[in-house]
């Protein structure tokens, strides 16, 4: 059985016991965040889509920890102009862990 969710804007294929970072959640370490935002259902060779989404599905992700990605540079120069700006980024992530898919 498996499942496409949204979650922070973005899709993933979720399997039970699947880890996977998504964009930061406001919830703490160990709580369980339901996520209603499926579009697709997959159960025993039986695949349901959703318009948008399907109706009575849910996943639950169990929060295993917060963090920062690696760090992404982003340098702007125009040539001969004397000009030069460089700024970092570190985009904040959430990991979490699959523990339900429920149909």
């Amino acid at each position: 059985m498996y499942a496409i969710i949204e979650t922070g804007g973005k899709q993933f294929r979720v399997q039970e016991g699947d880890v996977l970072c998504v964009e930061k959640l406001t919830a703490n370490v160990g709580d369980i965040v339901p996520v209603e935002k499926v579009l697709l259902l997959e159960k025993d060779g039986a695949v349901k889509v959703g318009t948008p989404l399907v109706s009575g599905a849910k996943a639950e992700l169990k929060v295993l920890e917060h963090g920062k990605g690696e760090k992404i540079i982003i340098f702007k120069y125009k040539a001969k102009k004397n000009y030069r700006r460089k700024q970092g980024h570190r985009q904040p992530y959430t990991k979490v862990l699959v523990e339900a898919i429920q149909a």
